[in-house]
């Protein structure tokens, strides 16, 4: 329990961003409402399990009501993002607001679209995609409730994730498995551009940091991520901290759209290609400036990672029965 009482309510809580800002706020002693559509889930101890779905607006205002913090870390299927993530972030702001909460939303690099060099904040957003237009679309409305007065809002933005938790990712299923398993792992596109990885317990620990930090608010920022590696060199690294011999494979983007002929998933995904065929760097210098701390060193963050998908080989989610994306 917090000693001072503040109340930090995580929606998305089964998810791989949602499940690292529970276990960052528990290792900080806060009181913490993990929110998810099942309001079930493996948690840290002390931790409250609730049932509400982010898009209902007078069900998120209870669950947030004496909320200091809340925190917007709902995702879903691709083909479900046009559908569903609007009225979420409606229903957040306008349950945050309710409370006089911050609400931090964890957003990714999509709304920037294809670039010429190292992602910054001041970044126009140009997708040129419809996951990226969206996004740039929900981070405009949550910037723009703030600028109202509405609601106290930041948002932090991360690059492709990896880490405990973390399935659905261009580092996640496909490859850590394969690693502990000596088989080949995979890759999506080219596997010799740099490509700046985000270690999904940094990418927590940042947006709890955002939330307690009243200079943060009203602006994006982007967690600083470790050095970009091109996708050959996370994997062998992987390898080489698995103690096997290194396999790695790549999945062409001719592939990618062959594939999406008859996977609605996999077509969603081959709007992203362009982020694997050219340099795709995060710039998280900013927040290094304001507020410190450093990100964690591929080789450690690599054998956690080993670690969770060793321990959870047949896990769909962040924790066991827990609704993924809820």
């Amino acid at each position: 329990m917090s000693e001072n009482g503040e109340l930090h309510v995580v929606f998305g809580a089964s998810g791989g961003a949602g499940g690292a800002i529970v276990r960052a706020l528990a290792a900080r002693g806060k009181r913490v409402r993990a929110v998810t559509r099942s309001g079930r889930g493996a948690l840290p101890h002390g931790v409250e399990a609730v049932r509400a779905d982010a898009a209902d607006k007078d069900g998120a205002r209870r669950v947030c009501a004496g909320a200091t913090v809340v925190y917007h870390a709902v995702n879903v299927p691709y083909p479900e993002w046009t559908k569903t993530l609007p009225p979420v972030m409606d229903g957040l702001i306008a349950a945050a607001g309710a409370a006089r909460a911050t609400l931090v939303y964890a957003d990714n690099l999509y709304a920037y679209g294809p670039v010429d060099g190292p992602m910054t904040e001041d970044l126009p957003p140009a997708a040129r995609t419809r996951k990226g237009r969206l996004r740039a679309q929900l981070a405009e409305t949550l910037l723009d409730a703030h600028r109202a007065g509405t609601v106290r809002a930041v948002i932090g933005r991360g690059s492709d994730y990896y880490g405990p938790g973390v399935r659905q990712s261009a580092a996640g299923e496909r490859l850590f498995p394969a690693v502990l398993s000596g088989d080949k792992a995979m890759w999506a596109g080219s596997l010799d551009q740099p490509h700046s990885l985000t270690f999904i317990d940094d990418f927590a620990r940042v947006l709890v940091t955002l939330g307690e930090r009243n200079e943060a608010l009203g602006q994006v920022w982007h967690a600083p991520p470790a050095e970009p590696l091109t996708g050959r060199q996370f994997i062998e690294l992987a390898f080489a901290e698995a103690g096997r011999p290194p396999k790695v494979g790549t999945i062409s983007p001719l592939m990618i759209r062959l594939v999406g002929l008859v996977n609605p998933m996999v077509r969603e995904l081959g709007e992203l290609v362009y982020e694997f065929e050219a340099p795709f760097v995060l710039d998280g210098s900013t927040y290094l400036r304001a507020f410190g701390g450093a990100p964690t060193p591929h080789r450690e963050a690599i054998r956690a990672t080993l670690s969770w998908f060793a321990a959870n080989p047949t896990a769909s989610g962040t924790p066991r029965r827990a609704t993924p994306g809820a």
